[in-house]
């Protein structure tokens, strides 16, 4: 009886984009955190590309992006990702000003055709509506694909203690935002594959 190969998973790489200068204390960072422990437990290798850590100049012209050793370093990590975490607080109704400066120091080589997961969070009961789709209209100007699911934290600061998320259903929302990243990063993956493989059964048929 012949047995049934198992096609092996498409690797997947994802790095995400923390938008807060508040390094390893910020809750964007400790939200992306948990995502990205969900996206390495569904099989993702994955980066945290904390901006804090950077000291990246103010973009002023397309020069800027050619010989700054922080700027190669940010564009070459995240170039070797398939899919990319977006991550900011919500500042007067928008994404953070050094993650639009450091989107702004990257380009298509980096972003275009990829898959991007997006989160924010907010101090206020609103949440973080408005930099979700602020951020979304830039996903698309740099051609990448934004997840159908997004994750928007409103009362952060009582959202966490400790460094965790203090609501098992906002913890598994995130966790399972993070799944899906990768669920769709390895579809979206896997796309030339399936096109050979399809050329290759209708050949077979001829």
């Amino acid at each position: 009886m012949a047995t049934k190969s198992v096609t092996p998973l498409v690797p997947v790489h994802i790095a995400a984009i923390s938008g807060s200068m508040r390094g390893p204390q910020s809750y964007t960072r400790l939200a992306l955190e948990l995502a990205l422990a969900a996206a390495a437990h569904a099989g993702a290798t994955v980066d945290m590309i904390d901006l804090a850590a950077f000291d990246l100049p103010l973009c002023s012209s397309p020069d800027d992006r050619e010989d700054n050793p922080q700027i190669q370093a940010m564009k070459a990590r995240v170039g070797a990702a398939q899919g990319i975490l977006l991550g900011s607080p919500e500042y007067h109704n928008s994404f953070s000003g050094v993650l639009k400066n450091a989107l702004d120091l990257m380009g298509g080589d980096e972003f275009r055709g990829k898959v991007f997961g997006l989160l924010g969070v907010a101090g206020g009961s609103s949440g973080a509506i408005n930099t979700l789709g602020h951020l979304r209209v830039v996903v698309r100007g740099v051609g990448g694909w934004s997840l159908p699911v997004q994750i928007s934290i409103p009362n952060v600061s009582s959202a966490f203690r400790d460094g965790k998320v203090v609501d098992p259903v906002l913890e598994e929302r995130v966790r399972f935002f993070g799944r899906e990243l990768v669920r769709f990063t390895r579809l979206h993956s896997m796309v030339p594959e399936l096109e050979h493989r399809l050329i290759e059964i209708i050949d077979e048929d001829v």
